[in-house]
């Protein structure tokens, strides 16, 4: 049997925990009790604040035994997440808490498949919740009102939350698409690319595009390390010039090493690294005052990477990607890297691209498995992506 885990801390919101258990039992869906809070509760739970603790690996002393909270809080989280991973019995989680407790849930949720149903009920679900939510698909649900003491208002919020998490689980999706998954990479300025290798691959192969936001590409590679990936098209590689040149959408440091890891097969290349991404104009740091910039719209702007940038991000890239020994193509189209990359583009400059082409060229190392390909083409040309020839994309993973 697989339960609904009904999580909260127990020790401040205990009535609230007891009656979040008790709508979702009401729809008709087993249910289990966990108590995440950082000292004794006020009700009775399934799990106690005490057992759960001590999944902790230092032991459940790392989590209760001290006086500070934010120690406890985090020791906590660690705990809750190393428990959940543990179990085969769960359907679906729902949590609600404050700041303390929608940091404990969300790290366990975290931690749990995607496709798993989550909701967290916060009183934090309409500010900022990226730290919570991460690359997971944790559902946030705003509280409304603050988690002391059950009121009209709040019991409605919960009942429509057990209702909402009873439905998902007594209804789980099933999978039924048979065709090995393929992960792309893509960004506005690749978009005629990569739908055009989509529309070729999509009769054979369950294709799923990330858009390359820094986010994005963690999330491909968090599935291709889950094996739901069996191939990537990483052709919008973008998140590098953000990661290395300041700006706001960057990927981390890790890029590429899931790659390495899995030995999936990878066909990658060089799109959209002539930009670095910042917010509205007023965003960007006043050290690139006289940079070449292009106002995407009124909350994004795009600077051109120079030469120097390109060599940098060139050489970064090279490197990574000779820890990787499967299957491994790394294209160069030689005529431009975005639709603005593109002769009469606003960010068209042979020069920064010919300074990233031999930067990745001379720190790639060439071997049996492992090649890059120039081509005379834009990578938006049709014929960058049709694979009708044995040197592009399509054909490598086909």
């Amino acid at each position: 049997m697989k339960y609904v885990y009904v999580v909260g801390t127990a020790d401040t919101k205990g009535a609230e925990l007891a009656y979040l258990a008790r709508r979702v039992a009401d729809a008709g869906v087993p249910v289990r009790s966990l108590d995440v809070g950082t000292r004794a509760g006020s009700v009775e739970v399934d799990v106690s604040a005490g057992e759960m603790a001590a999944h902790h690996p230092d032991g459940a002393d790392a989590v209760l035994g001290g006086d500070d909270r934010g120690v406890a809080v985090s020791a906590m989280g660690e705990a809750f997440a190393r428990y959940v991973v543990g179990r085969d019995d769960i359907a679906a989680v729902i949590g609600f808490g404050g700041g303390g407790g929608t940091s404990i849930i969300t790290e366990g949720m975290r931690a749990l498949p995607y496709g798993l149903p989550k909701i967290m009920v916060s009183t934090l679900a309409s500010g900022d919740v990226a730290p919570y939510v991460d690359i997971s698909d944790i559902i946030m649900m705003p509280s409304v009102t603050d988690f002391a003491g059950l009121n009209q208002l709040s019991r409605m919020i919960l009942h429509n939350a057990a209702r909402a998490i009873a439905g998902m689980a007594a209804s789980p999706y099933e999978k039924t698409d048979r065709q090995q998954s393929i992960g792309l990479t893509m960004f506005g300025v690749t978009t005629d690319c990569v739908t055009a290798i989509v529309s070729r691959l999509e009769a054979t192969h369950d294709c799923m595009v990330f858009h390359a936001t820094g986010v994005g590409g963690r999330t491909m590679e968090k599935l291709v390390d889950d094996r739901v990936l069996s191939g990537v098209l990483d052709i919008t590689t973008t998140e590098v010039c953000d990661l290395l040149l300041g700006g706001v959408l960057p990927a981390t440091a890790e890029r590429f090493d899931a790659i390495a890891r899995s030995g999936v097969p990878y066909v990658g290349s060089v799109g959209a690294l002539d930009m670095v991404n910042f917010w509205a104009p007023d965003t960007v740091p006043e050290i690139h005052a006289g940079r070449k910039f292009y106002h995407h719209n009124p909350n994004v702007t795009l600077m051109r990477t120079t030469p120097e940038d390109c060599r940098r991000v060139g050489d970064w890239i090279g490197r990574k990607l000779n820890a990787c020994n499967g299957p491994v193509r790394f294209l160069i189209p030689e005529r431009g890297v975005s639709a603005l990359d593109i002769e009469g583009g606003a960010f068209f400059d042979p020069e920064a691209d010919a300074a990233l082409f031999g930067a990745i060229e001379a720190a790639f190392e060439t071997s049996e498995n492992r090649r890059i390909e120039r081509l005379p083409l834009h990578i938006n040309d049709p014929a960058f992506a049709s694979g009708r020839s044995r040197r592009l994309p399509v054909h490598h993973l086909t």
